[in-house]
């Protein structure tokens, strides 16, 4: 583990952890949501999908069976989590959805009572609406404690897309071609097949979280990740944004740092 003090200095309260590879990124930030939910437990995580994550909700499946059963069983009736976004115009049985993808990956591996896991409804009938419902449901629970953040090929964070404000809140968006492309496994391979719209938070919803932990794994995100890093911020670089938050963990291994296996 390494922090490089060539990028505190860009992000005022940037702490930067360089683990080897996307397993041990994985079991730290396993470790960290877990520390989360003992720390303030009244507030809600701030949750997101994508294949950088789903090697952090099987850690934190595994890391949270080795716990006491009674601190195990705390955890889990204490859960509340609110992920980024949900794709517009899915049924809601459709196995494609994110609602279904953390049924998958969180719900069933941790024992958790489906209701603590919230998302927008993309099959609302009004999706907007149902933003704005969304939006008030997490101000209602007290907003993010913690908040994790993949990084997008293009530089956004949920479905916050290029450009985009810092103020912008919770909403229905347009999926550009590169997202929807970075999403076609999901869907066949095809791009197509992609939904065209989604409901996500907004940076206003990302930035009031009480902290920011950015995590990026892979070698095709390091240019990417050296320009957020690098800033400054600006709305072609959504994720560039983090930098006028406070307390911002970013947790990449060496390929996304464009360092090879030995640093």
């Amino acid at each position: 583990m390494s922090q490089d003090p060539s990028c505190s200095g860009v992000f005022s309260g940037l702490e930067l952890i360089e683990l080897n590879d996307p397993s041990a990124v994985a079991e730290h930030v396993a470790a960290l949501l877990l520390h989360e939910r003992r720390r303030r437990p009244e507030l809600p995580l701030g949750l997101a999908t994508g294949r950088t994550m789903e090697p952090i909700y099987r850690a934190l499946a595994r890391q949270l069976s080795q716990l006491p059963f009674a601190e195990g069983e705390r955890l889990r009736e204490r859960w509340l989590s609110f992920n980024l976004d949900e794709y517009v115009g899915l049924r809601p049985e459709d196995p494609r959805t994110f609602r279904a993808v953390m049924t998958t990956k969180l719900v069933l591996p941790l024992g958790l009572d489906p209701e603590r896991v919230r998302l927008p409804e993309g099959s609302a009938v009004d999706p907007d609406a149902e933003a704005n419902r969304y939006r008030r449901e997490l101000a209602a629970a007290g907003g993010v404690g913690l908040q994790v953040l993949g990084l997008g090929l293009n530089g956004h964070v949920g479905f916050n897309e290029p450009p985009c404000a810092a103020d912008v809140r919770c909403r229905c968006v347009s999926l550009s071609a590169s997202t929807r492309a970075a999403n076609a496994a999901a869907f066949g391979g095809d791009p197509e097949a992609v939904p065209e719209r989604a409901i996500t938070l907004g940076l206003a919803e990302i930035l009031a979280a009480r902290s920011l932990l950015l995590v990026v794994t892979g070698a095709a995100k390091a240019g990417m990740l050296r320009w957020i890093l690098q800033g400054p911020p600006t709305p072609e670089l959504p994720a560039s944004w983090l930098h006028r938050h406070p307390r911002v963990m970013v947790v990449a291994d060496h390929a996304a740092l464009g360092r090879g296996a030995n640093g």
